[in-house]
């Protein structure tokens, strides 16, 4: 009886998977909308392609980048709140080790990595969802500093200054878009686990 209640239970509840997809559209008009404000004034030798960008000029850009600012931080502190009242981030997220870290990554690399429980993360994917919550509270961070780098003077010092947190926020979302590509291709490699965060089950 209990583990046909445990078969018929959400592997995903509605808030997870709610929260999920607005953040993945969130990061999306985020990153499209900040190269075409990045192709305005480059940081290094390069621009995006036009084609990859989203506003199509700079002010366009930052009114789509504003939305999707807001979107990501309402939407991710609705995450954290609910992950913390549900006690799931506790039990989802940790505990956490180098060790299991390094024998999971291993165990993957090999092709040996079970997926047997989808309701339970293994070790690699406790430290990247780890990882992209601070990438993602560093951009909103960065990004109040370039946005009203006045009104915060003590964040921006903390960053090192304006210019300091132009390069934090270039980063942190280089790192948030190596997290997307890695997520994508493990849910290409285990297809299965699309379908619960679609539908729950």
């Amino acid at each position: 009886m209990k583990s046909r209640r445990s078969a018929l239970r959400p592997i995903h509840p509605a808030w997870l998977r709610a929260t999920h997809w607005l953040n993945a559209l969130a990061v999306v008009l985020l990153v499209m909308s900040g190269w075409r404000i990045y192709n305005a004034s480059p940081l290094f030798g390069f621009r995006f392609a036009n084609e990859i960008t989203l506003g199509g000029w700079l002010g366009g850009a930052i009114l789509w980048h504003f939305a999707a600012m807001w979107l990501l931080a309402a939407n991710g502190v609705v995450y954290l709140l609910c992950n913390a009242a549900t006690g799931r981030l506790w039990t989802q997220f940790f505990p956490l080790s180098p060790r299991a870290i390094v024998a999971d990554l291993g165990a993957a690399l090999r092709g040996q990595l079970a997926h047997a429980d989808p309701r339970r993360y293994n070790a690699v994917q406790r430290a990247a969802y780890l990882f992209v919550i601070c990438d993602a509270a560093l951009l909103v961070l960065s990004g109040l500093v370039l946005w009203k780098s006045v009104q915060f003077p003590l964040l921006r010092e903390l960053l090192g200054g304006y210019e300091s947190a132009r390069r934090v926020h270039f980063f942190a979302m280089a790192g948030l878009v190596t997290f997307a590509i890695v997520h994508l291709a493990m849910v290409a490699l285990v297809p299965r686990t699309l379908l619960p965060m679609i539908r729950g089950r």
